[in-house]
């Protein structure tokens, strides 16, 4: 992955909207486009309407916000795509898996996964109140795997291609939700990837921002910027405690965060990613 930054407006050749339609393109067809910076320019906040047109399209044919997502939590991350703050996506309930259910492999470019920790608000936050420690309103934390999938070929993208796909937001899954309050202090807790069975990642809530409650702080600052939403019942997904892993066809994911508990899922249909 490659990041450039650009500050110009969409080319006069393409608006947002022919740029999310694009993107939303391909991903129904699970095929790949070129990156749109290759032959566009547009800057960061171009690139946000591109993904609030992108998720628009999405909801009009009856999907539904279920909340947000952050990118670029881990340092080693962030430096790599030469960045000093997280991205933010929007998730869906067309997006959500259920606990132990199956992943179809058609329906997507060249999927990975990574586990993380998602929070859920009990009740709806204004992102403009800055005088609202979004902390106090969590009702609930859960182990979680994320599957990322860019619609860019070979996985490859700037920041500005990134956050005008969604930062790759594909699927999610939540296993079992824990009171927030009973969760304790969820700083440097152990965090596995396993692949039918056998160890494929190993991490820390620590890679999170240092600690993931960062995460539900700055997806409030984010929301604010960008004009996100963040009703009661809003599933925050704060990152990847771990890299990545590609998803082949038969395989069976599960991540287990110490004291909350495991999540999984199978994976099935496609070809090879």
């Amino acid at each position: 992955m490659t990041s450039t930054s650009s500050t110009s407006s969409t080319s006069s050749t393409a608006g947002t909207a022919e740029l999310a339609m694009l993107l939303d393109a391909a991903a129904e067809a699970a095929a790949p486009i070129a990156q749109l910076t290759s032959e566009y320019t547009f800057s960061l906040e171009d690139a946000y309407e591109i993904q609030r047109e992108l998720v628009a399209r999405r909801c009009a044919r009856g999907d539904s916000l279920s909340g947000v997502k952050l990118g670029f939590t881990s340092r080693a991350k962030a430096q790599q795509m030469g960045v000093d703050d997280v991205i933010v996506g929007r998730i869906t309930h067309g997006m959500r898996i259920a606990d132990g259910g199956e992943l179809d492999l058609a329906r997507y470019c060249h999927p990975r996964i990574e586990p993380e920790v998602a929070f859920r608000l009990g009740v709806e936050v204004d992102p403009q109140d800055e005088t609202l420690d979004v902390e106090t309103v969590v009702e609930a934390v859960a182990p979680a795997l994320e599957v990322i999938d860019s619609r860019y070929r070979d996985f490859r993208f700037t920041l500005e291609d990134v956050v005008a796909d969604n930062t790759s937001a594909a699927a999610y899954v939540t296993g079992p939700w824990t009171a927030y309050g009973r969760a304790g202090d969820l700083a440097n807790r152990g965090v596995t990837l396993d692949v039918d069975g056998e160890v494929a990642e190993t991490g820390s809530t620590a890679a999170i921002l240092g600690h993931p409650l960062r995460a539900v702080h700055a997806a409030q600052r984010m929301a604010r910027t960008y004009g996100l939403s963040m009703p009661a019942g809003t599933v925050i997904l704060a990152g990847a405690a771990t890299a990545a892993v590609p998803l082949r066809p038969g395989r069976c994911v599960e991540a287990t965060v110490t004291g909350l508990g495991s999540v999984g899922l199978r994976v099935g249909g496609g070809a090879d990613a």
